[in-house]
């Protein structure tokens, strides 16, 4: 059975809460983590400038897989300049999106540090990426695959999806 989506958000946000200065800044990358990035925005009750990321041109296998059919643009709206960058991401596997999310935040700024929040960590790596908050770490067997979902009311679940 897999963990309440919901439940997980409020103890991401108990790790993340204690690391919030006046230079942080939230960056949610499509489509999960830029969910999540809102939500925590308002959870934490701060004016935390807010930004997405849409990593489909950065990704190192763009070339194999091709253009993803629902690219949203990135909106990074403040200065990554010497910022605390928390980058958001719902369900972090093998490290090659957060991968690509750092290439292009780094073309936006050089922040002062970068703290990976992920909402579910598969922990199965095949990059030295470790999230420093997370809501749960899960393990699926071979062939599953785990998508945060939002119904029409903002409400969060976690849905198993079995890969053919």
């Amino acid at each position: 059975m897999l963990p309440d989506a919901e439940s997980l958000l409020d103890i991401l946000i108990e790790q993340i809460r204690p690391q919030l200065g006046d230079d942080s800044a939230l960056v949610g990358i499509h489509s999960g983590g830029a969910w999540l990035a809102e939500r925590l925005q308002k959870k934490l009750g701060r004016d935390i400038p807010l930004g997405t990321l849409d990593i489909s041109f950065y990704r190192d296998d763009f070339s194999r897989i091709g253009l993803h059919p629902q690219i949203k643009p990135s909106n990074i709206p403040f200065d990554v300049e010497n910022q605390h960058i928390i980058l958001v991401d719902d369900v972090l596997y093998t490290g090659r999106t957060v991968r690509a999310a750092l290439n292009e935040l780094f073309d936006y700024g050089r922040p002062s540090r970068v703290t990976l929040a992920v909402l579910v960590d598969r922990g199965e790596r095949e990059l030295p990426i470790e999230p420093q908050a997370v809501g749960a770490k899960i393990t699926l067997e071979e062939g599953q695959n785990l998508e945060l979902v939002r119904d029409d009311t903002g409400k969060f679940s976690l849905k198993l999806h079995q890969l053919k």
